[in-house]
């Protein structure tokens, strides 16, 4: 009988073990769930998007109200801008005489109109140049066209890229506007005799050039095109 009831005892001791042992594990379960959760599908996403999902920053034109209306004091980083801070008072008169006029746009067309200028004087294509160039503008063209012909020369030039254009300078009178552009390129250049023998040049290494155009436009004219007036180097 004192075996028995040892043994009953004994029992006894370690069924009350267990029960303990396993409300100390549900109770350490629930604190573990209560700290880390689950996750149910409807978890809130992260604060800051991933990288491929932010979205790209708007382009800022120069005829944005509030663009114009900040600070006269620019930022130390403009690159987002179409001008440089000092063409923005032209910029101004410039919109309140033509409220059509769009920076963005102009811009989008000096580009293109730099790139065929220069791909027309390399080619000799006069009339390409007649349709983009004032009259002075046109004459220096074909008077160095005309130079290069009759010595027998002939370019191989290439525009790799434009590396950057920006308004630099407006000037409104009371007939015509005229605002000039700096570009920043690069160009291979590539120069021929009569024989296609190689003067000077070479089409693997490409030239930076730093060029200031000025080009004009009648205020109020029916023809919405930009004439280019000046051409130099910066």
């Amino acid at each position: 009988m004192l075996f028995s009831t040892a043994l009953i005892g004994q029992k006894s001791v370690t069924a009350f073990t267990i029960v303990l042992l396993a409300m100390i594990a549900a109770f350490l379960g629930m604190r573990l769930y209560s700290v880390l959760g689950k996750r149910t599908g409807h978890e809130q996403e992260p604060v800051l998007p991933r990288r491929d999902e932010r979205a790209a920053p708007a382009p800022r034109r120069v005829d944005d109200g509030d663009t114009l209306a900040a600070s006269a004091t620019p930022a130390p980083d403009a690159s987002g801008l179409v001008y440089e801070p000092a063409a923005e008072i032209g910029l101004r008169e410039l919109l309140a005489t033509d409220r059509d006029f769009d920076a963005g746009r102009f811009m989008e067309g000096a580009e293109a109109a730099y790139r065929m200028i220069l791909e027309a004087f390399w080619a000799g294509d006069r009339e390409t140049l007649r349709d983009l160039c004032d009259d002075d503008s046109y004459e220096a063209f074909a008077a160095a066209i005309d130079a290069r012909e009759k010595s027998g020369e002939t370019l191989e030039n290439r525009l790799v890229g434009i590396n950057s254009a920006k308004i630099t300078a407006v000037d409104v009178g009371r007939k015509e506007a005229r605002i000039t552009v700096r570009y920043q390129a690069d160009i291979s250049a590539v120069t021929r005799d009569a024989d296609g023998k190689l003067i000077g040049g070479s089409m693997s290494d490409a030239a930076p050039t730093d060029d200031l155009w000025t080009f004009r436009r009648q205020i109020g004219s029916s023809d919405p095109n930009w004439l280019l007036d000046e051409a130099e180097s910066a």
